[in-house]
């Protein structure tokens, strides 16, 4: 079987985008749970303003709380040194840096240009490596763009080739509010293959027009061998009204089993969690595979 990894986002990209809150003991608990299931990443957080992001808030109480496991990786976002510097002192060994491929996205949700963007991650990159931190980097609106429609694959390129150029491990490639279809995306894959090797290329789809699952399936096809999803589908899209927000776990890993992938996930105990944190949060369970396993075994 072809192996295919996770990255759980759920603990930072899933509930950064729910409405509130919740407690770092129950943020700790998550992570502490979905490590136990096989996941060999999972993000743990984000060194942001709590002023912007209070979801976050406490991030280094997260990183000290949790019960690390040999092999598995914790990652962190940092958006500039400063969060650099709290992510060091917090002991992180793997930060993720933000990017986007539209311009206006790009001023919009981080305040600069994506060329200011990316001259504000270099020493971010050179001091993180320089202390033996791998960094992970994430290129947004790589199919559409909230305020410019469709965005070129050539800019996708660029984007995910400067950050490769500035030592970032791996690219994982958002569709950030979740417009695309899978021969778009896998058309994109093909054209940033041309200047990053797929094998260093991840997708992060967002489900808003249910196309996720299909996406994912025509970037495996295009060689992709990395997909990020988040435990229930946590996560709303802030850009797009009433959308459902990231890929559930779930459904990823019931269907990677259904096409003979190898995970190395225990899909049932991802299920129960997201049952799990689905009421903590008092929302719906987003996921249909995880809604289907857990009626099963009531």
């Amino acid at each position: 079987m072809t192996a295919v990894r996770i990255v759980e986002v759920g603990p930072r990209d899933g509930l950064q985008n729910e409405p509130a809150p919740l407690a770092l003991e129950a943020r700790i608990a998550l992570i502490d749970r979905l490590s136990a299931t096989g996941l060999a990443s999972i993000e743990a957080g984000a060194f942001v303003s709590p002023k912007w992001v209070p979801q976050m808030a406490g991030t280094a109480e997260v990183l000290a709380g949790i019960s690390r496991r040999p092999g598995v990786a914790y990652p962190v976002l940092v958006p500039n040194e400063t969060g650099l510097d709290a992510a060091l002192a917090a002991g992180a060994g793997e930060i993720a840096v933000f990017a986007a491929a539209s311009e206006s996205f790009s001023r919009k949700n981080i305040n600069c240009s994506i060329a200011e963007s990316l001259t504000r991650f270099r020493p971010v990159l050179s001091r993180a490596l320089a202390a033996g931190v791998k960094v992970r980097g994430y290129v947004s609106c790589v199919l559409g763009c909230p305020y410019e429609g469709r965005v070129e694959s050539g800019a996708v390129a660029r984007v995910a080739a400067e950050l490769a150029a500035l030592g970032c491990y791996e690219i994982s490639l958002g569709d950030t509010i979740g417009v695309g279809t899978p021969r778009q995306a896998a058309d994109m894959v093909r054209r940033v293959a041309r200047d990053v090797p797929v094998s260093r290329l991840a997708v992060h789809f967002h489900d808003t027009y249910g196309q996720a699952l299909a996406n994912i399936l025509a970037c495996l096809e295009a060689g992709v061998g990395v997909v990020d999803s988040a435990v229930a589908g946590l996560g709303g899209c802030p850009y797009a009204k009433g959308a459902s927000g990231n890929v559930a776990t779930e459904d990823v890993l019931y269907m990677l089993a259904g096409l003979g992938h190898d995970t190395g996930v225990d899909l049932d105990a991802v299920a129960g969690i997201g049952g799990w944190i689905s009421a903590l949060l008092g929302r719906a369970n987003s996921s249909r595979a995880g809604r289907a396993l857990l009626a099963r075994s009531q």
